[in-house]
Formats: C-alpha cells, structure tokens, sequence
C-alpha cells in the first residue's frame, strides 16, 4: 500500500504499484541492505519479550498484497522456531484504515484474533465486500460467535484506541515503508519489496531469527 508527502494514493492506483510507503510516514531508519534482505533499524527499537526474539508484522486487513502474504507468514506461525513471539500489528497509517484497526484490535481484547483475520481477509478479497462499517464487521463477529453488540463497544473502548496509539509509534519508530512489513527483534525491517517476494521474507525471518538467538545466547 502507498501513499505520497502529500497524502495516499487512490486504492486503484496501490493496487497496481510496487508495495511502498516511501517517506511520507516517517525518515527512512536505516540503509537498505540488498544481500540480507532486509533495512536495519536505527536506532533499535526496544520489544515486549526481552527473553524471545520478537517478530511482528505489520499489515492492513484491507490491503491486497497483506492478504497475498497470509498463506505464508500463517504457515510459518505454525511452525515458528522455539523463543520467538510472533505479534500482529495494524496501525491505521491511512485514516480509511481505521475501522479495521479498530475491528483487528477488538477481535484480539476479546479473544478471536486468530479467527477474525482470515475471516475478514475473506470477506474482503474473496467475497468483495469493503467491511468499512462497524456494523458489517460486527455482523461478521457475530458469524464468528463473538456478541455483537459487545464487539461494537469494543471497537470504540479505550483498550483499542489504545492499542491503535500504540501501534502507530511503533510504526514510526520502526521506519514503516509498507504493509505487509515485517520486524525482527525491533532491529531489521523487510518486506516483499526488500527481500524479493513473500517467501522471501519468511527466508529473512529466519535468518535474522538466528541471528538474534546466537547473539542473545539461546536456542
């Protein structure tokens, strides 16, 4: 997904060019490194599980090239190597983003993370439905068995705005150039554009995985 200085593009237009941000959202943290695939992060960003080496993307439920990614970062999920968290993060780096930030954040506070996303990247890019109204992303909860109208209290609590607060200083602070983006043990940044294509970033995944378990001492 893209935008300019000057703002996003039209979802036509980030449908039909390379995935990047570029600078608008942030200074690029860090020089692009050809060979390894990904961008370091300068200066380091500081994680949530200092015993693990921690892997968090960032994507938008909307966003194609993300769900073109899901096959790929979800069978790697299943099989992730031992002391690594794996994290989801949806920052609405477009405010057109937000009701699915808002939706992702809601379904993980209650509990459904894990069923949510591949059933609002469905609804989405399979089933092509835009999903932008609280009330067809609750519908859509309630299909999951989730209570409706306490999903769409959720969706504007404090714990969300909270968790989308969050998630956009991360961004920043990681140097987001696109979605999908991924970064490892708040140090190195890829993505398609970087590391030449989705399967080669779970190949960088696991490359600067090692990388950090060798540094950090453990297996």
């Amino acid at each position: 997904m893209h935008f300019t200085r000057r703002g996003f593009l039209s979802a036509t237009l980030q449908t039909t060019i390379a995935t990047t941000l570029g600078a608008g959202l942030v200074g690029v943290a860090g020089n692009a490194m050809a060979a390894g695939g990904y961008e370091l992060i300068n200066p380091p960003q500081n994680t949530s599980t200092p015993d693990k080496v921690e892997v968090i993307e960032y994507f938008w439920l909307g966003c194609p090239h993300c769900y073109a990614f899901e096959p790929s970062i979800s069978a790697w999920e299943q099989n992730m190597p031992e002391n690594v968290a794996f994290i989801r993060e949806a920052p609405p780096l477009n405010p057109s983003w937000e009701q699915h930030s808002r939706a992702f954040y809601a379904a993980q506070l209650l509990g459904h993370e894990h069923e949510f996303v591949p059933a609002m990247f469905k609804a989405i890019h399979e089933n092509r439905q835009r999903m932008r109204k609280p009330e067809d992303i609750a519908d859509l909860a309630a299909a999951l068995g989730m209570d409706k109208d306490k999903f769409l209290k959720t969706m504007d609590s404090f714990g969300v705005q909270t968790k989308m607060n969050r998630s956009m200083q991360l961004a920043k602070g990681a140097g987001l150039t696109g979605v999908p983006s991924v970064v490892i043990n708040g140090k190195y940044r890829t993505g398609a554009g970087l590391a030449g294509g989705n399967e080669a970033i779970i190949t960088v995944i696991n490359e600067t995985i090692a990388m950090e378990k060798k540094a950090m001492g453990i297996e």
